[in-house]
């Protein structure tokens, strides 16, 4: 999935080089099958030994690449926000090279936000983050550190920016910056969760584009 937003919003991103070891291709092929059995069943529910048979290896295979299974979610979690940084991290450089002003570049990257979302052939299979969060007694402290610490990092980052449209586009009422920030994070989360009640794929993207006209209303676009 990462994969080809990235293609479709700056082709020369890759996140993996084309030549990959036998033992990287089998990490990868764990991972893939940990993160799609963890979002839709569980950590509790996901074990070992399914994990080991549908990839096809022995358990020995397994903790050669894994010691146990919160290395496994710390592994799949650090990967998770890599993928979900890169995708981010290539929206805001997109929209900051369309426009130079906080505001505009901030409203041009919610458009493509939504329309990442929008271009997702299937409905969202959910996010680890929330994931981890709903089930937080399954993992150990080191893997809920992190957890927390992607989310005060994603606050931030979005804080951020709406602190420079702010200076730059005052409005007339008084704003919390952090919470504004939250609510990027609290859309997405949220959108995930109805459009798998709703079977509605487009959701998210129409979720995503009622909050930049939000936006638009407070800085006065």
């Amino acid at each position: 999935m990462v994969d080809k937003i990235l293609e479709k919003t700056a082709p020369s991103v890759q996140l993996e080089g084309a030549a990959r070891t036998k033992g990287e291709r089998t990490r990868t092929r764990i991972l893939d099958i940990a993160y799609d059995s963890i979002v839709h069943k569980g950590f509790a529910a996901t074990s070992i030994e399914e994990l080991v048979e549908a990839a096809g290896i022995t358990k020995s295979g397994f903790f050669y690449h894994f010691k146990d299974k919160n290395d496994l979610a710390r592994q799949l979690l650090e990967r998770f926000l890599a993928e979900d940084n890169a995708i981010l991290d290539t929206l805001t450089e997109r929209a900051r090279a369309l426009c130079d002003d906080p505001l505009q570049s901030f409203l041009v990257f919610l458009n493509l936000y939504a329309e990442v979302m929008d271009e997702m052939p299937d409905l969202h299979p959910g996010c680890l983050v929330a994931t981890i969060t709903y089930q937080d007694q399954m993992f150990d402290a080191e893997v809920r550190r992190m957890n927390r610490e992607s989310v005060l990092a994603l606050r931030q980052r979005f804080a951020d920016w709406i602190a420079a449209v702010a200076e730059s586009h005052p409005p007339d009422q008084v704003i919390d910056v952090n919470a504004m920030a939250d609510q990027v994070t609290v859309i997405v989360e949220g959108a995930i969760i109805l459009s798998k009640a709703l079977g509605d794929r487009h959701l998210m993207g129409r979720q995503m584009r009622l909050f930049r006209e939000h936006v638009k209303t407070v800085f006065g676009a």
